[in-house]
C-alpha cells in the first residue's frame, strides 16, 4: 500500500511541478498561453468547461484559499465556492455550515459549549455551525482534510489554512486573473437556502450585495450562481443579471419543495417539460453525473440518458458533478484496486461524459480533468 501511495504522490508532484512551471514562466509565454486559454474559455463557455470543485481538494483541504489558488494555477478558469453565513452576516466558503469535520474547532475549548444538534433539510447533524460564530472567531480555526481515508496526503496541510470569506475568494480570483493573464471566475453556491431563511440569516441578500459590490451583477460576469433549491433561484433571477445554474440530485427533492408541500422531485425537474421550466430562470443545469450516465446494478456505466439532449433543446448548458480520481468515487470496473486512496481510470469516465455532450463538469482534480478535456478536443 505504501509503495502505491508514494507512486500516486509522485505523479501528483510531477503534475504540480508542471503547472507551477507554467505559471512562473516568462511574461511573454504566460501572456501567450493566457490568450489561448481566454480564447478557449472566456467567451461564454464555448468549449466544455472544467470547474475546480471546491478548488483543488484532491491536493489541498477543500474551500481554502490554497485550494482555490492551486486550481487556478493548474489551468481551470472557474472554481466552485459553497457559501454559508456567519453570526455577524458574512459569507464564508464551507461545504456545510457544520465545521467539525473540516476544521480543528473540536480542539478549541473556548468553543466547546457551542456544539449542538440541528435538523437541516430533514437531516439531524451534531457539531459546530458557522452561523453561531463571528467571522473573527472562525478565523481562529484552521482547516483540516474532510476525507483523510481517501486523501491521506492532504493531512500534511491540516492546520495551515484559515476559513476563507467569499470576499477573500473574489479578491484572490481577481489578483490571480491579472497575474495569469486570463479571466477567472467563481460558481458561488447558496447552501441550504430554506433553512437559513428559517433562522433569519439568509444567504441570498449577502450574495447579491457581494456580487454588486464586486461588479459581478451582469450577464457576462465571471460568476454563476448555483443552488439545489428552486424558489431562491427564481427570486435571484429577478434581482441580479448574473447567470444561474440549477443543481439537481439523483434522488430526493429540493428542500424548498419539501418545505412548501410541493410534490415535485429532482427527477421531475430533469424531464423535458421540467427542463423547459428551469430554462425560464437559469442558463445552466448541474445534475448529478449519475443522472447523465446511470450505473447498472454492478456499479458500471450504462448508456447516457436523454437529459443532455433535452437540456440543450431547452437552451440549457449541462455541467454535471463530481469527478474524482480515487477508487471509491469511480464506476466499479474503472477502479484500480480496493484501496480507498489509490487512483483508478478516471480518464475513461470523463471521456464518456464528454462524448455524451456535456458542456463541462465539476472535478476535484483539476489537472486530470483538463487532461481529459484536451484529449477530447484534440489539443
Amino acid at each position: 500500500m505504501k509503495r502505491k501511495r508514494v507512486g500516486v504522490l509522485a505523479l501528483a508532484g510531477l503534475a504540480l511541478l508542471s503547472v507551477t512551471g507554467f505559471a512562473i514562466g516568462s511574461a511573454n509565454a504566460a501572456e501567450s498561453e493566457g490568450s489561448a486559454d481566454a480564447a478557449a474559455h472566456g467567451r461564454g463557455h464555448d468549449d466544455p468547461v472544467i470547474i475546480g470543485h471546491r478548488g483543488a481538494p484532491g491536493y489541498r483541504p477543500e474551500h481554502t484559499l490554497a485550494s482555490y489558488e492551486l486550481a487556478y494555477r493548474m489551468g481551470v478558469s472557474w472554481v466552485d465556492v459553497d457559501l454559508v453565513p456567519t453570526k455577524d452576516g458574512q459569507l464564508v466558503a464551507r461545504h456545510e455550515p457544520e465545521i467539525g469535520g473540516t476544521t480543528d474547532v473540536a480542539k478549541h475549548p473556548e468553543f466547546a459549549n457551542r456544539k449542538k444538534t440541528l435538523v437541516i433539510d430533514g437531516v439531524s447533524t451534531t457539531g459546530w455551525f458557522t452561523q453561531d460564530f463571528t467571522l473573527a472567531e472562525l478565523k481562529t480555526l484552521r482547516a483540516v482534510e474532510r476525507i483523510p481515508a481517501n486523501r491521506p496526503h492532504n493531512t500534511l496541510y491540516n492546520g495551515r489554512y484559515q476559513i476563507a470569506s467569499f470576499q477573500e475568494v473574489l479578491d484572490l480570483t481577481k489578483r490571480l486573473g491579472k497575474e495569469l493573464h486570463r479571466t477567472l471566475g467563481t460558481y458561488p453556491e447558496v447552501k441550504h437556502s430554506t433553512f437559513f431563511q428559517s433562522i433569519g440569516n439568509p444567504v441570498e441578500p449577502k450574495l447579491v450585495s457581494a456580487l454588486k459590490k464586486n461588479g459581478l451583477d451582469r450577464p457576462d460576469a465571471p460568476a454563476i450562481i448555483q443552488s439545489f433549491e428552486v424558489s431562491n433561484l427564481i427570486a435571484l433571477h429577478k434581482q441580479v443579471r448574473t447567470p444561474l445554474l440549477q443543481l439537481t440530485s439523483a434522488s430526493g427533492a429540493p428542500a424548498d419543495f419539501v418545505a412548501s408541500g410541493d410534490k415535485r422531485t429532482y427527477a421531475d425537474l430533469v424531464t423535458a417539460s421540467g427542463l423547459r421550466e428551469v430554462a425560464k430562470y437559469a442558463k445552466y443545469l448541474g445534475p448529478d453525473k449519475a443522472q447523465i450516465i446511470p450505473l447498472d446494478a454492478a456499479g458500471n456505466l450504462t448508456k447516457p440518458s436523454s437529459i443532455v439532449a433535452d437540456a440543450h433543446k431547452a437552451g440549457l448548458k449541462v455541467q454535471p458533478y463530481t469527478f474524482r480520481n480515487e477508487n471509491p468515487f469511480l464506476p466499479a470496473n474503472l477502479r484500480s484496486s480496493a484501496e480507498p486512496d489509490a487512483y483508478g481510470d478516471v480518464f475513461t469516465e470523463e471521456a464518456a461524459f464528454l462524448k455524451a455532450g456535456v458542456d463541462g463538469f465539476f472535478a476535484d482534480q483539476a489537472d486530470t480533468a483538463l487532461e481529459s478535456l484536451h484529449a477530447f478536443l484534440g489539443r
